[in-house]
């Protein structure tokens, strides 16, 4: 399992904070229940191991070092430049609403919204985009069907409302079919037309038969354009960016980035936007400097990195994980809060898959359980205690109280099934598996410090029987494994994902994750359909997280384990989300 599986949060983190009568008292000597119910494999912390002999074996996996050292600490971010950057933004944010806010007509207001969202500027103009979305929804929808718009314009239409959650219906997409529901084959010399219509396909929910086939008659003929010689190299760069990853599942800054070049490569961008954008981008990277600079500074004097040098020390990859998930300037409590969480976890998760042994683990796990200091001196060995007192300091300066819900001994689980050499099936694997990614945790931990996220919205994570919530957690579990399984079986574990599907399938490894594949495109149209439903369980902004996690963990495990291989994978995203300025 990879770290961004390694939440073990106790929800009462959150019933302690937002929910005090369900306050649990995880300080006593009555410490919650680590018991899992309804598995295959049922365990208890403090039961003993099958497998008694003491031979010891650790699955040490030799992770890649960390590749950043200590550059961010000296990092030092132009002051002048971003005092500079600052005032300009707030002298075109005015400009740019007056552009939206004034007489254009609304097809042309829902164009200028779609460049604000993917130039990463739209957060500024929330209050006013939603205006005039919820002005112009019913209208548009009327006037589509009235007006001989052209592809592109109906498709970005489209996409905008879906992306702001309006359940736009797909079939302002009849006029372009044939009469047996196939696309018109001249659409195809419409390249901008196509892109536009791949882009809206990415925003579908199960069921929908016309977008499924916009899918695959779109993905066909941009293909095609890429092997054209006569498609200029701006527009092979942009399309070669929407297969390699559509608009819809990008992390919105990498994005950002990418779409500010493309943009000022185009048929006339406005000056305006484009400055906005550029000026706006550099503030809000030199904001995330300064953060990860203190950071890193914290992360230095924590020193635990060196102390346990079997596990992957990765604190500029979580802090931009965390930047994925919120990167507006006002989530800066809230980034720095995960990132702080998520790094001493990281240590966990390594320590129970890379480096512990059984009867180690079942130490730690009980010493999990009862929360307290003077369980230290219990643990068997050294290392166990340096990363037992980095626990509880962590959780104590961050003044948030944390225990587990049953994921340590998921774990446990998974390692017993390695000490005892069982392989399970696929569908035993996936019962304990998705206890043990945790992706609930983890929004949990997304949502500590944001504003919007009131006790309904922890009692909607709690109860956990949302569609986007099991789509979140079927995403991060599936990408996980089809990414981590060639190592995780190096290191003598058993019941990995693929492993455990061609056992019960009686498939290859290629079939199994194809089929993983396929299964978790059914999960993001899942959770494109709770996105779209209104009135929303929980505030937009919430909803926008889970959308914002399923794109990080897209990007970092889409084809292989790039939390692990951060310099192939995540080292040129972070540098030109964090490191280099856009040149104005």
């Amino acid at each position: 399992m990879a770290l961004q599986a390694s939440i073990f949060t106790n929800f009462a983190l959150y019933h302690g904070v937002y929910m005090p009568t369900l306050r649990i008292n995880i300080r006593g000597r009555g410490p919650p229940c680590m018991v899992l119910t309804n598995t295959a494999s049922t365990l208890q912390a403090s039961q003993p191991p099958a497998n008694t002999h003491h031979e010891i074996f650790r699955p040490l996996a030799d992770f890649p070092r960390d590749i950043w050292g200590d550059r961010f600490i000296s990092l030092s971010p132009n002051n002048h430049e971003f005092k500079s950057s600052s005032r300009q933004v707030e002298v075109l944010k005015e400009k740019v609403k007056v552009m939206l806010m004034g007489s254009i007509d609304q097809v042309e207001k829902i164009m200028l919204i779609n460049h604000l969202c993917r130039l990463g500027v739209s957060y500024h103009l929330e209050n006013e985009i939603e205006e005039q979305l919820n002005s112009h929804f019913l209208s548009l929808s009327k006037l589509i069907d009235e007006k001989d718009l052209d592809l592109h314009v109906v498709a970005t239409i489209f996409q905008v409302f879906r992306s702001h959650g309006y359940p736009m219906h797909y079939d302002v997409f009849n006029k372009f079919t044939d009469d047996d529901g196939e696309f018109k084959e001249e659409l195809a010399s419409d390249v901008k037309g196509i892109i536009g219509l791949y882009e809206a396909s990415q925003f579908r929910i199960n069921g929908e038969k016309i977008l499924d086939r916009a899918l695959g008659f779109t993905m066909k003929h941009l293909r095609s354009s890429l092997a054209t010689e006569s498609t200029s190299h701006h527009l092979r760069e942009y399309i070669a960016n929407a297969l390699n990853r559509p608009y819809h599942k990008g992390m919105p800054r990498v994005e950002a980035r990418q779409y500010i070049s493309l943009y000022e490569m185009g048929e006339s961008p406005n000056e305006t936007l484009l400055s906005f954008a550029k000026s706006d981008f550099n503030r809000v990277q030199f904001l995330h400097q300064q953060e990860l600079s203190t950071l890193s500074s914290w992360s230095k004097e924590l020193n635990i990195a060196s102390k346990l040098s079997y596990a992957r020390n990765r604190m500029v990859e979580i802090f931009f994980w965390a930047v994925g998930f919120y990167f507006e300037p006002r989530y800066a409590p809230a980034r720095n809060i995960f990132a702080k969480l998520l790094i001493i976890l990281g240590f966990i998760d390594d320590t129970y898959d890379a480096y512990g042994t059984f009867e180690e683990l079942q130490c730690f796990t009980h010493a999990i359980q009862r929360w307290d200091i003077s369980a230290l001196d219990q643990l068997p060995e050294e290392y166990l205690k340096i990363l037992y007192g980095a626990v509880l300091n962590v959780y104590d300066e961050v003044d948030r109280m944390a225990s587990n819900d049953g994921r340590l001994v998921s774990y446990l689980v998974e390692a017993q099934w390695t000490n005892e050499g069982y392989l399970p099936t696929f569908d035993e694997y996936m019962e304990i598996a998705l206890h043990s990614s945790a992706a609930i945790l983890v929004i949990a931990q997304v949502l500590v410090g944001m504003e919007e996220a009131d006790a309904n919205a922890f009692q909607w994570l709690k109860n956990g029987d949302s569609k986007s919530l099991a789509a979140i957690k079927l995403i991060a579990r599936l990408y996980d494994d089809i990414a981590t399984n060639e190592d995780e079986e190096k290191r003598g574990l058993v019941a990995c994902g693929t492993k455990c599907y061609m056992k019960q399938h009686g498939v290859s490894k290629e079939e199994a994750i194809q089929e993983f594949r396929k299964r978790v495109g059914v999960a993001w149209n899942e959770l494109n359909e709770e996105f779209i439903t209104r009135p929303s369980i929980v505030p937009m902004q919430i909803l926008k997280r889970l959308v914002n996690i399923a794109r990080v963990i897209d990007l970092t495990y889409k084809d292989e384990d790039g939390f692990t291989m951060s310099e192939k994978v995540l080292k040129h995203h972070i540098s030109n989300v964090l490191i280099h300025p856009i040149p104005i």
